[in-house]
């Protein structure tokens, strides 16, 4: 829940977004949030943009990522910094785990 301090990952109840994504909120405030988001290799990630900067660290997998229409093949250990309003989308060529910082945090990712 929001502004927990303590968040365990064996609590945290993943949910299945389909096509191969499964997504789990951790830790998040007003502020800023950080959500991870299992890929299956092919899975996509469809193109959108929203109000939030978000920032992409690739824990594990090989993703190919556009952001504002220019491609890049991403790997672990690699970061995407995706500004307000941008543009972006992804399609995961191994199979791979994504975490994602927002900020401010997402409203539509949970129901406090």
């Amino acid at each position: 829940m929001k502004g927990d301090r303590w968040v365990y990952y064996k609590d945290i109840a993943p949910q299945d977004m389909g096509d191969g994504v499964v997504r789990r909120v951790l830790a998040y405030s007003d502020d800023v949030m950080v959500v991870e988001n299992t890929f299956e290799e092919g899975a996509v990630g469809a193109e959108h943009s929203h109000p939030h900067t978000q920032i992409t660290y690739v824990k594990s997998g090989v993703f190919a990522f556009t952001i504002d229409g220019e491609e890049h093949v991403v790997r672990e250990g690699d970061t995407l910094l995706k500004t307000d309003g941008v543009v972006h989308g992804c399609i995961c060529l191994e199979t791979g785990v994504l975490l994602d910082i927002f900020s401010p945090y997402r409203e539509d990712f949970v129901q406090d």
